[in-house]
């Protein structure tokens, strides 16, 4: 017979099975809030994941993401004990996955949590502090089949940057194509949502007046998603970057600009594009744009006829890239635009964390 606790456990989620999706994520908290080593998972066939910094912008879109699936059981301690290091400690090891959003030197001090005798838990963290780190796997499946594979054994995890998603995305199949050689020193335009700049930024464009309607940032050139862009991207070069932020709250376009001479001798803006499409054929989540302004404006993807608007992929895992192209100038402008929080972030990580648990890529997606 059941005990109490656990028909109370089965009611409860039953009941709330019948609620509205705005509520779904208040059903896990409240079988998780209670949570402890020694009472059963109230989902038999569920993967528990904890959420290290789930009230930060991206763990606040993991959970959302999460607490809508019946295979997962979200994990949390009590609000006054999310800060409390013995009470993480014991939720990291009880977890099957792990999702870690948290500042750098919070996410490895995190990370060393881990049990010796813990080959169970899979970590994803989401900060930059092992994204250059070979111990880790770099979260990027599309990036190659061998990477997916090693994704799929991986207990270690780092999720890309935002910026460098889409910088990878343009730049890594040129190179493996040998149209873009290694070593090239590229220049990276980017604009971001604000929400890329976490809570305190968010909170100026939200609730004050004043701030700016745009603004560019990174002038020391030492921008930390620098080294990832130039280790995966296959360059060597760290590429000069200029990120930028406007009053959106959410979404991003990466513009590469490519003068013909840097390229492969004879290399058209066809050929750019034909090596992205079959880089990019089998993949879900990222899609290639017809080729040449022309063909997009046609396709009804520039906004007035003229503009490539950064926030239309907003709270999904999708990302479109583009390129752009004047063969008889020899110049080319590839972009990428994606959702800052969804495939260069949340999305990204609940991505990672399917792959990881061996479910299907797109749950929750």
């Amino acid at each position: 017979m059941f005990n109490k606790a656990v028909l109370l456990t089965l009611l409860i989620h039953s009941a709330s099975a019948f609620a509205p999706n705005a509520n779904a994520g208040l059903r896990y908290a409240s079988l998780s809030t209670s949570y402890s080593s020694s009472s059963p998972s109230a989902l038999d066939m569920s993967f528990k994941v904890f959420i290290d910094g789930e009230a930060g912008t991206t763990g606040l879109q993991v959970r959302d993401r999460l607490s809508k699936r019946d295979d997962i059981e979200v994990i949390s301690p009590p609000s006054d004990l999310r800060k409390d290091n013995d009470t993480r400690k014991k939720f990291i090891n009880e977890a099957d996955a792990v999702i870690l959003c948290l500042p750098d030197e919070a996410s490895i001090e995190a990370a060393s949590w881990v049990e010796a005798d813990n080959d169970r838990t899979v970590l994803i963290d989401a900060s930059t502090a092992f994204r250059v780190d070979e111990t880790w796997t770099y979260g990027f499946p599309e990036l190659s089949k061998e990477q997916r594979k090693e994704l799929e054994t991986s207990k270690r995890i780092s999720n890309p940057g935002c910026y460098p998603t889409g910088f990878v995305g343009l730049t890594r199949p040129l190179v493996e194509a040998g149209i873009l050689p290694e070593g090239t020193p590229l220049t990276v335009n980017a604009i971001s949502g604000y929400s890329g700049g976490g809570k305190g930024l968010m909170s100026i464009f939200e609730d004050s007046d004043d701030h700016e309607p745009w603004g560019g940032y990174g002038y020391s050139l030492q921008h930390k998603h620098i080294p990832e862009m130039a280790k995966y991207s296959k360059l060597g070069k760290e590429p000069i970057f200029q990120p930028q932020i406007a009053a959106f709250d959410q979404g991003m376009v990466v513009s590469v600009p490519l003068h013909y001479a840097w390229l492969k001798e004879g290399t058209t803006g066809k050929d750019m594009h034909d090596a992205l499409s079959k880089y990019y054929e089998d993949s879900t989540f990222i899609s290639v744009m017809p080729a040449g302004e022309n063909a997009v404006k046609d396709a009804g993807l520039l906004e007035r006829g003229a503009f490539l608007r950064p926030d239309t992929l907003k709270n999904t895992n999708k990302m479109e890239l583009f390129v752009f192209f004047n063969d008889d100038a020899g110049q080319a402008v590839l972009c990428a635009r994606l959702d800052n929080l969804g495939k260069g972030a949340s999305g990204a990580a609940v991505q990672n964390l399917n792959i990881a648990l061996g479910v299907d890529e797109t749950t929750g997606l």
